[in-house]
């Protein structure tokens, strides 16, 4: 935060109110024009007379906004904006123009939790502020409109300092709210009406939680944790009980983080709640469970698988997230090289053969199957899945959800769907010895299978699938290919900047890349990344295709480096060199791709 702003004195005699804002330094305004550019300070001029000027807007748009603030008496910039006249961006600029004070960059400020306390949630929604800092013995707060005296006296009032107003882009400010103000501080509020109200020795029934009002404090807390996770885009919510407390922890872009800690009382009614809504057998603790809840949050509809299992302090339970409304990537997007890419397209586009998509969990093995799903015209072809979970629903393609309690297993799916006459079959998961042999033998029968299996690279899944119990002369007659991936973390945009490369990364890419490399991009940290330098994430691939040359191996009972070398002499550019070149070109970190994928 001392990056952004210029430290100033302190006033002598501070009393609550609105004051003048300290200097900004190092961002510049954005202007919407480049006679803006020439005549900076425009003090003194309204800003109806400066749009006018720059022809943003006519004089007839103004005349309405003039007349609707005599009867809402709020500023003008927020009834033009409301209103549509101008935009977030032209508005600001003109701002900054007129208060001749540079536009805060929202994405590289790091916001201090006691400045967000002073300050009311409805206050800041109201009126579209954010405060970002405590300095000086007063409170400064991003707005989309510093000159709005009244809502810094308000500001002023319910933090019992004087505020100073800052400019900043309105949809800025608005993601900023939604972020800081987030759900994990009012569950708190939550946490200690529960209790309150609840003695030590409260044991949860089922019958307690069947009949419970929407607005109880332990349905708001498990809601108000969900929407928080959706809100940071986690995968995963771990609810894990210790000696002290229950532990909350997030998986956000595959690394986890703790985000909360509630009295460990509360833990037994958090697991009931979660299990009465999974329709899960609340009274049974020493067995694993799992489950599944349908939700609507945030207006966004959510599929969230739950797993049980005792510890010795009580029942964890972790909480997967499936939003059914996420955006299904292209292959083009997933960030397979041009190399891997086109050979993938190739294989994709044959009529029969089976394609192995490996690695360990977590690393988007659905995400590119559901990809390769996209590159086959539907109207055509018979496409059919054995899922489990449905983690994404297609239109024109008949997907099957595995269901245990009615026998419908990948096994027993696989063999329905083999009645269908289907073309493209897509199996969730090769997990045992029967589903591999249908797999194998659907393949060899004119069906175009993909699938993906937990194995370390492409050539561990060879020695995977002989595991299973498939034949080597089936394997090299029925797979067509293999690809193996992992995730890495992007480098933040936001906050991205460069640095001088450490001597090991040096080395590493010249002596994997041949590329002569001294300066590397890395992420600073800001609000976006929760201050970690990475935001999402992308793949690193490897494609092993079963040539002639690696079927003879392969049927010679070759050993897996005999035929990991063939591969290699015939062009399969392995995973960690795909990393590597994303490192060279600032797309990741050395750390984060030794952290995911194994550097020799």
């Amino acid at each position: 935060m001392s990056s952004i702003f210029r430290r100033s004195e302190p006033p002598k005699q501070p009393r609550a109110g609105p004051t003048q804002p300290a200097p900004v330094a190092g961002l510049a305004a954005p202007t919407v024009d480049d006679r803006l550019v020439v005549r900076r300070g425009g003090k003194g001029k309204k800003i109806g007379e400066i749009l006018i000027e720059l022809g943003i807007v006519n004089a007839d748009q103004l005349a309405v906004a003039l007349k609707r603030q005599e009867n809402d008496q709020r500023p003008l910039g927020q009834i033009l904006l409301e209103t549509g006249v101008v935009d977030d961006q032209s508005l600001a600029a003109v701002l900054s123009y007129q208060l001749d004070q540079p536009i805060v960059d929202l994405a590289k400020v790091r916001f201090d939790t006691d400045a967000i306390g002073k300050v009311p949630q409805d206050v800041a929604q109201r009126h579209h502020l954010i405060p970002v800092m405590l300095r000086d013995g007063r409170i400064h707060v991003a707005m989309a409109d510093p000159g709005d005296r009244a809502a810094l006296q308000e500001v002023a009032n319910a933090a019992q300092l004087p505020a100073v107003g800052l400019l900043a882009l309105r949809g800025d400010v608005d993601r900023a709210i939604q972020q800081q103000y987030d759900s994990l501080a009012r569950m708190g509020e939550q946490v200690r009406a529960f209790t309150a109200a609840t003695p030590q020795t409260y044991i949860p029934t089922r019958s307690a939680f069947e009949g419970i009002k929407e607005d109880a404090p332990v349905v708001q807390i498990v809601n108000l944790l969900v929407t928080q996770a959706l809100r940071d885009r986690a995968s995963d919510v771990h609810i894990e009980p210790q000696q002290d407390r229950v532990r909350l922890r997030f998986r956000v872009d595959g690394v986890l983080r703790d985000v909360a800690a509630i009295p460990p009382g509360l833990g037994p009614a958090i697991v009931s709640r979660i299990k009465v809504m999974a329709n899960m057998n609340i009274v049974e603790k020493r067995r694993a469970q799992d489950g599944q809840v349908t939700m609507s949050l945030d207006d966004r509809d959510l599929d969230i698988r739950v797993a049980t299992a005792e510890t010795i302090w009580g029942e964890k339970v972790t909480l997967r997230l499936l939003e059914r409304a996420r955006s299904l990537l292209s292959l083009d997007a997933l960030g397979m090289p041009p190399g891997v890419g086109e050979k993938y397209r190739v294989l994709v586009r044959q009529p029969y053969g089976m394609i192995v998509v490996t690695g360990p969990t977590g690393s988007g093995k659905t995400t590119t199957l559901y990809a390769s799903l996209n590159e086959f015209d539907r109207a055509e072809r018979n496409i059919m899945t054995i899922e489990d979970p449905v983690e994404y629903t297609f239109g024109d393609i008949n997907q099957i959800q595995v269901n245990a309690q009615a026998g419908l297993s990948f096994e027993t799916g696989l063999r329905a769907i083999l009645r269908h006459d289907p073309d493209v079959i897509l199996v969730g998961e090769v997990r045992d010895t029967e589903t591999a042999q249908l797999a194998i033998h659907a393949s060899l029968t004119g069906h175009l299978v993909l699938c993906s299996l937990h194995a370390t690279d492409a050539i561990g899944a060879l020695l995977r699938l002989q595991d299973l119990g498939v034949e080597r002369f089936l394997i090299a007659s029925g797979v067509s290919g293999i690809v193996s991936q992992r995730l890495v973390r992007k480098i933040c945009p936001d906050c991205i900047n460069v640095q001088e490369a450490d001597i090991r990364t040096i080395d590493t890419l010249r002596r994997e890349l041949g590329v002569e490399k001294h300066v590397l991009a890395r992420g600073a940290g800001c609000s976006r990344c929760a201050g970690s330098g990475y935001f999402d994430r992308v793949g690193v691939f490897e494609l092993l295709e079963l040539t002639p040359g690696v079927k003879a191996l392969l049927q010679d009972r070759a050993t897996a480096d005999q035929i990991r070398a063939q591969a290699l002499s015939e062009g399969m550019r392995p995973m960690r060199l795909d990393a590597l070149e994303k490192v060279s070109n600032d797309v990741t970190s050395l750390d984060e791709v030794q952290r995911n994928v194994f550097l020799a």
